[in-house]
């Protein structure tokens, strides 16, 4: 039976959910290894694809240019996109920015355009199509299990 191809990716968060996902790896991996394969996780390998993908967990909110780019692509090389954790999901709280008044954002323009940051930070699904999502800061630990086993192989 062919293993899923997965992906981990991450944009703009404070990554607790891939702190929660490798430690996830402590008490699955026996049973993931047979069933998954990691092919970009960027966490887990520096020999990383990008084709092919079943499955693309993706923790953060999209903050540029480049990282709707990178968003895109991995959409499409993927047959299943999962928003992972709050930032993902909703932008927040990535996106505090966004509620800022006039006199603090001219404040923090600076900064923005050094980074070349969009005006707004949005959540995924303002870019790609999203097929599932696990809500959370960090990411709802069980939700992101059911999917787990939802996606394996012999367990559809």
């Amino acid at each position: 039976m062919p293993k899923l191809r997965v992906g981990w990716f991450t944009f703009t968060c404070c990554e607790d959910s891939t702190i929660l996902f490798t430690e996830l790896l402590n008490t699955h991996w026996d049973t993931w290894k047979e069933k998954i394969e990691f092919v970009n996780a960027r966490i887990l390998k520096t020999n990383r694809e990008l084709k092919d993908l079943d499955i693309s967990f993706v923790e953060g909110s999209i903050s540029s240019d480049e990282q709707a780019k990178k968003l895109k692509e991995i959409r499409d090389n993927s047959k299943i996109l999962v928003a992972i954790g709050a930032c993902a999901v909703n932008a927040m709280p990535s996106g505090w920015r966004n509620t800022f008044d006039e006199e603090t954002k001219k404040e923090i323009q600076f900064i923005v355009e050094r980074f070349s940051h969009l005006p707004r930070v949005e959540p995924l699904s303002k870019y790609v199509k999203v097929d599932e999502s696990v809500p959370g800061c960090p990411m709802d630990e069980k939700r992101f299990l059911e999917l787990m086993e939802k996606y394996a192989p012999g367990n559809t």
